[in-house]
């Protein structure tokens, strides 16, 4: 796998438009296609799909703006001696991690203030952001980063030297994790839709955490691989610290999940 020559997919001038940016754009817009026609095909009676498009441009504003603050926290050092990047999201450095946690605390709030169930919108959101997520990893292609340790195998990439962590400049190819991270996705959002839809959609909340989950599995195996963790505790990639955090969590939400509902269940035959 050969590294793209050009970074640049629109110039005009003033402004040019690079791959990275205009990926992410079509991977959400993607991802929120398909939340919609998701919500509209198995949720229509029980989410406002009005509220839904309403939702949507706040979490995506808030979900970016979550992802770049986290990145740059983890990489403050780097920031705050180059401090004119810090909005330059165009030169990558978006967070999965702190967009989730930035989508997700906007969209409670919203939730809230219309009095709507947060655990249903947030299970219609999940297949979206896997899509989106799945797309959007080829934007660390075309930026030539999210890549992994040196390797020989058949779908090698090849990074040019530049790009090259310094500790690695002898060598040429390299894992292509963003690629595995995007079929890892890709995976995830089967599963989900086809392999375990009938029964999680059962429980409201089933599909958000099993997402959350199946994500963080995928991103601690693929984690091991890469060399570009901007900060380490204990010698762990922070993302793996976090992933195993979101695994402890959903697997609780999942638990009170279903034994709330197996306690209404039992209420209501008795009744």
């Amino acid at each position: 796998m050969q590294s793209p020559a050009n970074q640049i997919f629109l110039n005009l001038g003033i402004i040019k438009i690079h791959y990275y940016g205009a990926i992410m754009a079509f991977a959400i817009g993607i991802g929120y296609l398909f939340t919609k026609h998701i919500a509209k095909k198995y949720y229509k009676d029980t989410v406002n799909l009005s509220i839904l498009s309403n939702l949507f441009p706040i979490i995506t504003i808030f979900g970016i703006l979550g992802g770049r603050l986290y990145y740059v926290l983890l990489d403050f050092r780097y920031y705050i001696n180059h401090l004119g990047e810090i909005f330059a999201i165009w030169l990558g450095g978006l967070s999965i991690h702190g967009a989730i946690l930035g989508g997700f605390v906007a969209g409670f709030i919203y939730l809230k203030l219309k009095k709507q169930k947060i655990l249903i919108y947030s299970d219609i959101f999940a297949y979206g952001l896997l899509l989106g997520q799945a797309l959007g990893r080829w934007g660390n292609y075309f930026n030539i980063e999210a890549y992994g340790t040196p390797t020989n195998l058949p779908w090698k990439l090849y990074v040019p030297i530049f790009y090259r962590d310094l500790k690695f400049l002898n060598y040429e190819y390299f894992h292509p994790t963003f690629l595995y991270e995007s079929l890892w996705n890709i995976a995830c959002l089967l599963l989900l839709f086809y392999g375990l839809k009938r029964f999680i959609q059962k429980y409201e909340g089933l599909t958000f955490f099993l997402y959350l989950i199946l994500y963080s599995i995928g991103r601690i195996l693929i984690e091991k691989l890469r060399i570009d963790s901007v900060l380490y505790v204990f010698n762990i990639p922070i993302a793996i610290l976090v992933s195993l955090t979101l695994i402890f969590i959903s697997t609780l939400a999942i638990y009170f999940i279903i034994k709330n509902n197996i306690i209404k269940d039992n209420k209501w035959r008795h009744n």
